[in-house]
């Protein structure tokens, strides 16, 4: 399988352990940073940009072996022969399906909001919202936040989202391929097939937000045994965002763990 060249920051001390952190669906590195240097102060923290996303290259394929043999390729690039992960929603199903198919590779396993199931709900609605922004006709930011609105009322998730709206030779263009977003979006909301993986045994910590619904313990404990599930309290989807002290303190806890 063709491997993708990942960019990446890295934070901390190089004899340190490694820590490698994995953004969502849309996301990048950048929404990480200061969670990393937070985790840095005991381990080498890596903010990877998945395939089609921030600085990385872009390619058709974006599916969950793709991206899970980039994650592979990048630790063996980088001389690691293990590293605790932590993945958020697609990055979490990215974590974890390495996780079960290297688990020797693998210190601890950290999840945000996800669970290794197949979802329902469907992203074309807003990719296709997103190929209509008139780009051409841009100014400025503001009136692409304004265009969205109808279609993406929540404007927290439309600021997120214009992330990947840049302004280059004086116009702008979506740094994300969003017909490749379209054509994987399916996949991306999927898990692959786990009926021939053995369950992975190592360290697992699975944090979900109380309000929102995408982890429950009956998904988890067939394919991670010994993972712990903890939820954070006024915190949804985003709960790094929306509660990153106590985020990032169950993060430490269970690393600092023996």
């Amino acid at each position: 399988m063709a491997t993708i060249d990942l960019a990446f920051e890295v934070f901390g001390e190089s004899s340190d352990p490694a820590l490698i952190i994995l953004h969502g669906f849309f996301a990048s590195s950048r929404n990480w940073r200061q969670i990393a240097e937070k985790l840095a102060d005991k381990r080498r923290t890596f903010v990877l940009d998945l395939r089609n996303h921030g600085e990385s290259a872009h390619h058709p394929i974006m599916d969950y072996p793709a991206m899970a043999a980039d994650l592979l390729a990048f630790m063996d690039n980088q001389g690691l022969q293990t590293a605790s992960l932590l993945g958020h929603s697609m990055g979490g199903k990215v974590a974890m399906w390495l996780a079960l198919n290297h688990p020797e590779r693998i210190d601890k396993l950290m999840v945000a909001d996800i669970a290794p199931v197949s979802y329902q709900h469907c992203f074309n609605n807003l990719i296709v919202a997103l190929k209509l922004l008139p780009l051409s006709d841009l100014t400025n930011r503001k009136q692409a936040e304004v265009f969205l609105a109808e279609a993406i009322p929540d404007l927290s998730f439309r600021q997120f989202l214009l992330q990947n709206l840049v302004l280059q030779d004086g116009e702008y263009r979506w740094r994300i391929n969003l017909d490749y977003f379209q054509q994987a979006a399916a996949g991306i909301v999927a898990f692959p097939d786990t009926a021939n993986l053995a369950s992975f045994l190592g360290k697992s910590l699975f944090v979900a937000g109380a309000d929102s619904d995408f982890v429950k313990p009956e998904q988890l404990y067939e394919l991670f045994p010994n993972a712990r599930l903890q939820y954070i309290a006024d915190a949804a989807h985003w709960l790094h965002v929306q509660q990153p002290k106590i985020f990032h303190e169950k993060l430490k806890a269970f690393l600092d763990a023996n």
